[in-house]
């Protein structure tokens, strides 16, 4: 029978590996709770306004969209043109042209 009042102390190396699996156990809990918050806080942001429409010029078929603060951007004509639009009234600002040549 072992006595219970044996007052030897665990060895050290034991000790080390109670001492790590404890921090490493923290450590998780903490990362975990830091995902937990970033999803949160990420998910509960408002989403940007964007335009109910845009009047595209006859003919032209959007293909991508992408927007900033003052400006939204309309890629059409299979990606070798790019229509962008001022975002306080609507109106087309500026078309660029893309030449992209095949390697």
């Amino acid at each position: 029978m072992s006595d219970p009042l044996n007052t030897e102390s665990e060895p050290a190396n034991l000790r080390l590996l109670r001492v790590l699996v404890t921090v490493l156990t923290t450590v998780m809990i903490g990362g975990l709770l830091v995902i937990v918050a970033l999803f949160v806080i990420r998910f509960s942001a408002s989403a940007p306004v964007v335009p109910q429409a845009i009047t595209l010029p006859d003919g032209v078929t959007a293909e991508s969209f992408t927007m900033t603060p003052g400006w939204y951007a309309v890629v059409v004509e299979g990606g070798t043109r790019i229509l962008i639009f001022n975002r306080s009234n609507g109106e087309l600002a500026q078309t660029v042209d893309v030449n992209v040549t095949a390697d």
